[in-house]
């Protein structure tokens, strides 16, 4: 790219060169239409959250002021190899665990090739989940999130009386499934920032993923992927195999508002991560079971390095995320979203709904707020 934008510049200093002495030399530079200026803004707001606004600049490639490069290099000789040895030795530890209590057992088999340890009983599925939830916590411990700030919404008083005002009016037969409803969620609904809200799910609910079909194949994660009972999608193609995809979750998400010992399904709506300061447009996929949704919002502050992992790569993102002493998480649970019958019969109007009571609940930004929800 710099190759290019260098060759360019030549170019057109060549022509403007030619243009002054002759005059008489045809300049063949692309002129700015008039409403270039609107363009630009339009493309500001588009990219918008994708934008690394930490110390670290664009794409984390920022000159770094000289007292940002001293913290690094003290981090690179004491905190990274420590950090990099416990990680490494977490998972491992947990990948012995999944090893040994997937002995003798196999995987449920289901359509377009999946298969997963997660339908396992007895006392190997609890120690999978227990030892799972507790070495994520321990994880997040090793990479600087000491403390994770949690805080639980509840239903406005206001809330509640409308509720039990419109549960008085149903009948016998409608409570009860209300009642039923109410137990458990199908799907936990989430903003997606960073591979690190994984992590902080894993050791919150233990739930199932939707994650690439390569993912199946990776030393370690791999096996543990199938013990979180993940569903394998193959991103690049979007013929039928997507839909056969679209259907499993769709299933999951239906058998675990069912059935209390089956999985819950974790899934991402906006379909990619962005800077944490916006709320991208939802997909619907996760809206058509039609079963209710436990909304929850993830953000994480920070001073120096953003834990966002938005435009920058994965490798000088874990650098820099080991190298920063102290990492912070905060977390906002929703109440249980129940659908209307309305919402059931259009998954597009549940997703926007889902997402305006998010954006709504914790202040995201002026702009998700005010604009984006208003847009498409």
């Amino acid at each position: 790219m710099e190759s290019e934008l260098k060759d360019l510049n030549s170019k057109q200093l060549k022509s403007t060169a030619s243009s002054d002495d002759g005059g008489s030399a045809k300049d063949d530079r692309p002129l700015l239409k008039p409403d270039a200026a609107d363009n630009i803004q339009e493309l500001e707001k588009k990219f918008a959250p994708y934008v690394r606004n930490d110390v670290y600049g664009t794409m984390g490639r920022g000159e770094l002021p000289l007292a940002e490069k001293f913290l690094i290099g003290i981090a690179m000789v004491t905190l990274l190899p420590i950090r990099v040895v416990l990680a490494m030795t977490v998972l491992v530890i947990y990948y012995l665990i999944c090893r040994v209590c997937t002995l003798f057992s196999a995987p449920n088999r289901g359509e377009d090739e999946q298969e997963d340890y997660a339908h396992m009983g007895g006392w190997r599925r609890s120690v999978v989940v227990v030892t799972g939830r507790f070495l994520s916590r321990v994880m997040l411990f090793v990479l600087g999130f000491y403390w994770i700030t949690e805080t639980f919404r509840i239903l406005d008083v206001q809330e509640k009386s409308e509720n039990e005002a419109k549960n008085q009016s149903k009948d016998e037969d409608e409570a009860k499934d209300q009642d039923e409803e109410s137990g458990r969620p199908g799907a936990i609904i989430s903003n997606h920032v960073s591979y690190l809200d994984i992590l902080y799910h894993m050791s919150s609910s233990f739930p199932s993923f939707v994650a690439k079909r390569s993912v199946a194949k990776l030393p370690l994660v791999g096996l543990i992927s199938k013990c979180l009972g993940c569903v394998y999608v193959q991103r690049e193609s979007k013929s039928s195999d997507f839909k056969g995809v679209s259907g499993v979750v769709t299933e999951r998400v239906r058998e675990a508002h069912r059935d209390k010992s089956a999985p819950m399904m974790m899934l991402f709506p906006e379909g990619t991560t962005t800077n944490g300061d916006y709320l991208l447009p939802f997909k619907t996929g996760a809206f058509l079971a039609r079963a209710p949704v436990l909304p929850v919002i993830l953000r994480y502050p920070y001073q120096r390095f953003s834990p966002a992992w938005d435009s920058i790569s994965g490798a000088r993102h874990v650098f820099f995320l080991l190298c920063q002493f102290v990492n912070h998480i905060e977390v906002t649970s929703l109440p249980v979203y129940h659908p209307s019958q309305q919402e059931k019969d259009d998954p597009k109007l549940y997703a926007e709904n889902v997402r305006r009571l998010m954006a709504s609940e914790v202040w995201i930004s002026s702009f998700t707020k005010a604009e984006l929800l208003t847009s498409n």
